[in-house]
């Protein structure tokens, strides 16, 4: 009976109120001296053209039928299952003998485009503004009132344009303001959204403390779980952060960057109360160790909610704004349920894990919280416009995330405490330890003392054995100083080999009384004795010094044999002859025997000498030296000499190669080749030469 009474005394108000108020539609606002309202409802003046997906230009929209529409209009957030870009229209007729100039205000929107049209002529564009056009901070919730100015006797249509691509709208009611009645309906608004402003940021500075006490317990104590706690509270920083750009007047902190709000408000929710409350669990607890099969589940809701949170970033993206809502909206509801179940699970071994009760005390907390404000918003904006407030931070909701996030911060300081105890446990059993160590260390120390005498004679074999390999190395070092003054010997002997040769050219000079080139080759001559001595000295040289001392060393031979003689030295371009080292003095006995017998060819009239440098690998070097000369087996039978006699300076070269092969283990390879063996037309001999790089 009571609940009839109550319904029928609701009806007479509402009756009441409407019978007070003319709704009746008109075609055009009609003004005179008398008009003179502080707050007009516009609605009976407003027609309306839904655009839906078309782009419309205002010339277009202006041509176009506006109707009646007033189920477009509403006083409080509403879910319009739909864009909504529509186009509001207002034709004012001044016939007052003054300018009209009042302010008309219709929410706060995305997309918001004042155009006025005089008779004849095509609109033209007043003012922009929206919450994703208007970057101009907190002024900017000055700019959603627009002048309505008529001048006196004169007609004139305004358009508005509205754009607001979530689902979810705000209060859609035009009203027309005078200055003053604007200025209380501003202060109020003002009054209204300040309060609300207020909580969140009272909310903020408690999480900015939470964060920061993650932080200094991280460091303290490294754990994956405050990473995990630390991340989903800049989560949640972000996004309420985020949610003072729903209130107006109040300062907001990224008014530079609007579409953040939309590309972290369904995505936030996923990513705070789904993908990080999943991995905080996950470490906190120890799944892993204690309840292996939830630890699996975990990690594959988490991996799923991270790949839907991706795909609601693309859709936001793409601008299909109401698709992650959809997405939240079956994830809510899918979660429902097993949300539940872990709840009983993890209840029913809260007393033998006693950090499950902080966890689960914080779980339900959150989630009876988004359950009650969910209810609250069902039944005014419906079911999927209430999970699209459920963005919308509500008292109900801030206090669920309060206290989950105390509950998780009392879980992770009674952690820390566990694992102090178990520390100072830890050490006790150590001190004990220490003691019994002790004992056992005198009862080895006396064990000792007989084993060392037992040790003795195992010593002195040891000792005797020590003293044979000792005798081994400095065998083998005595061996291997005896190889370096056999090349030092070596050197030796090349040297007063080339210079007795170098001689018997410049007595050549002398005796042709040839003084100019005597003195020239005199000079290069000096040179390549302080090369020479210089080279003595040294067991390697760079490749590049070895190709200039060859040089200057043909250099003199051509002079000698009066330009009866070419040579060439060709280096692979790939070589680095600046860093590359071969043995020195290898080269040079070969090609001075190259230059003897290479010149002394009557079938060639001009001696030729090639030397080549090849990188065969990336570690082995080829030095080929030919000459063109009458051969190795020519130049033997003409001298009468042994078969296997060659000169001095080539088989020292040889023995040296021999030497650094054993001294350094290295493979220096040395190859003569007679060109007449391999063909009898052919005459001249081939050295190659295998340096490999140390």
């Amino acid at each position: 009976m009571k609940r009839i009474i109550l319904m029928l005394l609701l009806y007479c108000y509402t009756a009441e109120s409407f019978a007070t108020v003319d709704r009746t539609p008109v075609d055009t606002l009609i003004t005179d001296t008398a008009f003179a309202p502080a707050n007009l409802d516009l609605r009976p003046y407003m027609y309306v053209l839904t655009a839906g997906e078309q782009h419309l230009s205002p010339e277009q929209a202006a041509n176009m039928p506006f109707t009646r529409q007033e189920s477009i209009f509403h006083s409080n957030t509403q879910n319009n299952g739909r864009v909504n870009n529509c186009w509001l229209r207002l034709t004012v007729k001044n016939k007052s003998n003054k300018p009209l100039s009042y302010q008309l205000f219709s929410g706060w929107h995305d997309y918001m485009y004042w155009y006025v049209q005089t008779p004849g002529d095509k609109p033209r564009l007043l003012m922009e503004t929206g919450l994703m056009l208007d970057k101009g901070g907190v002024e900017r919730w000055n700019h959603y009132a627009f002048v309505v100015q008529v001048p006196a006797g004169a007609l004139r249509t305004f358009y508005l344009h509205i754009i607001n691509k979530s689902y979810n709208e705000g209060a859609l009611m035009p009203a027309l303001f005078n200055a003053e009645a604007y200025g209380v309906f501003r202060d109020k608004q003002l009054d209204g959204f300040r309060k609300e402003a207020v909580v969140i940021q009272v909310l903020l500075g408690m999480l900015l403390v939470f964060f920061s006490i993650s932080i200094i317990n991280y460091i303290q104590l490294p754990d994956k779980s405050y990473i995990y706690f630390a991340t989903y509270i800049l989560g949640l920083i972000l996004f309420f952060a985020l949610r003072l750009d729903d209130k107006p007047y109040q300062l907001s902190f990224f008014h530079r960057w609007p579409m953040l709000k939309y590309y972290w408000d369904i995505p936030g929710l996923l990513f705070c109360f789904y993908l990080m409350y999943l991995l905080f669990g996950n470490a906190f607890l120890n799944l892993t160790e204690r309840y292996p099969f939830m630890e699996r589940a975990f990690t594959w809701v988490a991996a799923i909610v991270g790949g839907l949170i991706i795909l609601c970033v693309y859709f936001i993206r793409i601008g299909q704004y109401h698709m992650p809502t959809i997405i939240y909206s079956y994830v809510y509801f899918v979660t429902l349920v097993p949300l539940l179940a872990v709840f009983v699970a993890l209840a029913r071994r809260s007393r033998h894990h006693p950090l499950v009760r902080f966890f689960l005390y914080g779980s339900v907390c959150l989630y009876l919280a988004c359950l009650g404000s969910f209810l609250m918003h069902v039944r005014p904006l419906g079911l999927l416009g209430a999970l699209g407030e459920l963005a919308a931070p509500t008292i109900l909701l801030i206090g669920g995330v309060l206290l989950q996030a105390m509950f998780f911060l009392a879980g992770l300081s009674y952690r820390n405490k566990l694992v102090h105890l178990e520390r100072t446990r830890t050490q006790e059993l150590l001190i004990k330890q220490l003691n019994k160590n002790k004992e056992l260390q005198r009862k080895l120390n006396e064990q000792l003392e007989e084993l060392v005498k037992e040790q003795t004679t195992e010593i002195l074999r040891k000792k005797q054995e020590l003293e044979e390999q000792r005798k081994k190395q400095l065998e083998t070092e005595y061996d291997k100083k005896l190889t370096e003054i056999e090349l030092k010997a070596i050197r030796a002997q090349i040297n007063p080999h080339f210079i007795f040769n170098c001689l018997n050219s410049i007595q050549l000079f002398v005796m042709q009384r040839d003084y100019e080139y005597a003195q020239k080759y005199l000079s290069d001559f000096s040179y390549l004795i302080r090369k020479t001595l210089d080279f003595s000295r040294r067991n390697f040289i760079s490749l590049a010094d070895e190709i200039t001392y060859l040089n200057t060393y043909l250099g003199l031979e051509k002079m000698r044999f009066e330009n009866r003689m070419e040579y060439e030295i060709v280096v692979d371009p790939v070589i680095a002859t600046a860093e590359l080292e071969i043995p020195a003095m290898l080269l040079q006995p070969y090609v001075e025997n190259a230059v003897k017998h290479g010149m002394t060819n009557p079938k060639q009239p001009t001696g030729k000498l090639s030397i080549y440098f090849n990188q065969v690998a990336s570690d082995m070097l080829e030095c080929v030296i030919a000459d063109n000369g009458i051969g190795i087996a020519r130049s033997k039978s003409l001298r009468m000499l042994p078969k296997h006699h060659q000169s001095s300076g080539m088989e020292i070269s040889q023995n040296r190669a021999e030497l650094l092969n054993k001294m350094y283990n290295t493979e220096i390879h040395i190859e003569i080749i007679d060109r007449s063996s391999e063909d009898e037309s052919d005459s001249g001999t081939i050295v190659k030469i295998l340096i490999p790089q140390l």
